[in-house]
């Protein structure tokens, strides 16, 4: 088994494919977002439970095409969310004067934190600033029909990098893990290096091992090289330090195992060399797209997300930010972790039933 492990390790080390997956494509990504910076998507911005939501300022603001308003959450979670960057401000829409009076009609409390995109709560002062002039043009002459009221909570600041680098971890990942499985064991077989492996006094199951286990310290330097960049030249945050890279560590290592399932399917399936990246992009691809690598699930239409929420991919990148910048532990996250085994007792279900050794 160990001697598969070293000589698999040396023919990664030596396939110029598996280093430009593994290594290469997330590092380009990462020095690119790293120095260019920002996001986009719509602002996300909680309502406060006493917000009056008959207002006309509220249905504008409803009405806005990059807002995303959030209501149905408890207040104490929108409180949380601000102060973790995940919402940009939380909005408080209260009565003001009455509709005689010279005073603004409304006042709208911005509660930002310092966790806030500065362009984030730039766009939404003036969509706020936007709604009260379009209603000062109806109710003219008075001074104002509302006044905004700005407020700072404390919150940890929310970068960039801290988005996309776990996005590049699991593209890492699951290129490695699906590309990398399903070319190597087709070529086994197709060289009959499998059947002759499977006449030597070897167990069948340690050939396996020995190959997963190759694809696990390969893709370990490749996530401590990602990790480290990031921390060291963009800053990354690691809220609890070195535990947390440890945990990010097993994490990817648990995610790997998961994705190298489709791997087998894959090379299980396919009928010849070529036939197997059009199969492994129908996996690969959408996950790229629709799992929050690059964006935030939340940009996409409604319909869309049921979708992107059930790819194994969008659970990964979602546990990887939890630790890395809220400062989770493996333990909190039951249901990133349960949806991943269950893709992952699904696809090694399938794996084994196409798996061929000839």
């Amino acid at each position: 088994m160990w001697a598969i492990t070293k000589a698999s390790i040396r023919a990664m080390f030596r396939s110029p494919s598996a280093v430009v997956f593994s290594l290469a494509f997330p590092l380009v990504f990462i020095l690119v977002f790293g120095f260019i910076g920002g996001r986009s998507g719509s602002v996300k911005v909680g309502i406060d439970k006493r917000s009056d939501t008959t207002s006309q300022m509220y249905q504008r603001l409803a009405a806005a095409p990059n807002l995303k308003l959030v209501t149905d959450e408890p207040q104490a979670d929108m409180e949380d969310d601000l102060r973790k960057g995940r919402l940009t401000a939380i909005l408080r829409i209260e009565k003001g004067a009455g509709a005689d009076s010279a005073a603004p009609q409304l006042k709208l409390h911005v509660k930002t934190s310092t966790a806030t995109s500065p362009d984030n709560k730039a766009q939404l002062i003036n969509v706020l600033q936007m709604g009260i002039n379009a209603a000062n043009d109806v109710v003219y002459p008075r001074p104002s029909v509302a006044e905004i009221i700005p407020e700072t909570v404390p919150g940890r600041q929310y970068k960039p990098i801290d988005f996309i680098l776990p996005g590049q971890l699991g593209f890492s990942l699951l290129s490695a893990a699906v590309f990398g499985t399903a070319f190597l064991f087709f070529s086994l077989r197709q060289t009959l290096v499998l059947k002759r492996f499977f006449a030597t006094p070897i167990h069948r199951m340690y050939i396996i091992l020995g190959e997963a286990i190759s694809r696990l310290l390969f893709q370990s330097f490749g996530s401590i090289v990602i990790i480290g960049l990031g921390y060291f030249a963009f800053g990354f945050t690691l809220v609890n330090g070195f535990v947390t890279f440890l945990e990010m560590l097993v994490l990817c290592l648990f995610g790997l195992i998961v994705f190298m399932g489709f791997g087998f399917v894959v090379s299980g399936i396919a009928k010849s060399e070529s036939t197997i990246p059009p199969m492994a992009n129908i996996v690969t691809l959408p996950q790229f797209l629709l799992a929050g690598t690059f964006f935030s699930v939340d940009v996409f239409p409604a319909w869309l997300q049921p979708i992107c929420k059930i790819m194994p991919l969008t659970y990964l990148n979602d546990a990887l930010r939890k630790i890395a910048f809220e400062g989770m532990h493996l333990w909190d996250l039951g249901p990133q972790l349960l949806v991943l085994t269950i893709w992952g007792v699904v696809v090694y279900g399938v794996a084994v039933k196409v798996f061929r050794w000839e």
